[in-house]
């Protein structure tokens, strides 16, 4: 299985960790939008797209690689994460305007993932921020049973 891992990580890093977590399991390299031109994306099997949250979003610039995605009728499977201040609301998440869009792109979405992360947005940055020990060693593993059950499902060894 070819795997590969678009992360957007432009507060403390957040995001990038988790992209690594992720990106062990599934033996995937972690690129930013820009390192990569969508159309190489059908060389994938699986690809897994991620940023930190923004207000209740994904970073703008994610949300546009997404959108320049070329739509196809069969494409591979691909999964959303984020990393998170506040926790994702149930009736809201984070990931599934993202998980919309690339499935109207023809890709198979196989999940999501979020974690929470270190936060200085304001007012947080009056106290120094929340969650200043996140992502931790549980937010890590996480990460890695997630890409662990997304390769396991691919691997016909297994």
């Amino acid at each position: 299985m070819k795997a590969v891992i678009v992360c957007v990580s432009v507060s403390h890093g957040n995001t990038r960790r988790i992209a690594e977590a992720l990106a062990r399991p599934l033996a995937a390299p972690v690129v930013e939008p820009e390192e990569l031109d969508p159309a190489e994306l059908a060389g994938y099997d699986l690809i897994g797209l991620g940023s930190g949250v923004f207000t209740g979003r994904l970073h703008p610039r994610l949300r546009r690689f997404i959108h320049t995605l070329p739509g196809a009728e069969r494409r591979g499977r691909a999964f959303v994460f984020a990393t998170s201040g506040l926790p994702e609301p149930g009736f809201r998440p984070f990931t599934r305007p993202a998980e919309r869009t690339l499935a109207a792109k023809g890709f198979r979405v196989v999940g999501g993932f979020t974690a929470r992360g270190h936060d200085t947005w304001l007012p947080f940055r009056l106290v120094g921020g929340i969650n200043k020990h996140r992502p931790d060693t549980r937010d890590f593993a996480a990460a890695r049973t997630f890409a662990e059950r997304l390769r396991a499902v691919s691997d016909p060894a297994s």
